[in-house]
């Protein structure tokens, strides 16, 4: 059996093999790309990990325990968007939103992180650029579109589903991005107009899955505990979804 290139793991051709991109192999890009982006996920940790502090009470502590282990879980299962195409939660935009940007990227770092060692899901030299694009940019992007829409978020509960699923489809796609704009550094095979389709085009259909995954989740939170949610209970002191007061 021949050895599968950077290329193949990147873009399979056999018939009934999924394709899961955003989790980025070793060699996928070249040693310079990763340590470049390497650094950049240290800086960006190193800044969340500072941030953090202020978030972590008695309420987000827990919560981001429980939210790591759930994203840890569900990244392990796959959903089929097309033949020979599957995708998996980021889950960026769940965390940010549950227990702020900071820890949230904090929780899907330490993700990355479990399954690079425990199950080689992305190889360990290419840990820095699947936690700036998962973590950082995934994390930070859904935040930001939450942010526009805490307004929705915050008048019921629909329109926290609503906010959710808008987050994690616009944090799917845009941490695609991270993905084009690395092997536009550092990737070799394909041409980058084809990455850059095949990408953005996937991770539109695999964002209508964490959309669903997330919006199902927040909602679910929000239903029982409201006052977990990071992104409604900072908006107001006294904050009420649905007639359930945080």
């Amino acid at each position: 059996m021949r050895q599968r290139s950077a290329c193949d793991r990147l873009w399979p051709v056999e018939p009934h093999t999924d394709l899961v991109a955003m989790h980025m192999s070793d060699g996928i890009v070249d040693a310079p790309t990763s340590i470049i982006f390497g650094v950049v996920a240290v800086l960006g940790l190193a800044v969340c990990v500072a941030r953090a502090r202020r978030d972590l009470d008695d309420r987000t502590a827990p919560m981001a325990g429980l939210v790591a282990a759930f994203v840890f879980a569900v990244q392990m299962l796959n959903f089929p968007i097309l033949p020979g195409v599957s995708g998996h939660l980021l889950g960026g935009a769940l965390c940010a939103i549950l227990v702020g940007p900071y820890v949230g990227a904090i929780c899907v770092s330490i993700v990355l992180l479990l399954q690079a060692l425990l199950f080689a899901d992305g190889g360990l030299s290419a840990l820095g650029t699947n936690i700036t694009n998962m973590a950082l940019i995934g994390t930070f992007t859904g935040y930001g579109v939450a942010l526009l829409l805490r307004r929705v978020a915050t008048r019921s509960r629909g329109g926290l589903v609503l906010t959710a699923f808008v987050a994690a489809w616009v944090n799917t796609v845009v941490a695609s991005l991270g993905f084009v704009l690395e092997y536009a550094i550092g990737g070799q095979g394909l041409a980058l107009g084809t990455v850059f389709g095949l990408m953005t085009g996937f991770h539109a259909l695999i964002g209508i899955g964490e959309g669903i995954i997330t919006a199902l989740t927040v909602g679910a939170v929000a239903a029982v505990r409201p006052d977990l949610v990071y992104l409604t209970r900072t908006a107001t002191p006294s904050l009420e979804i649905k007639g359930v007061r945080a």
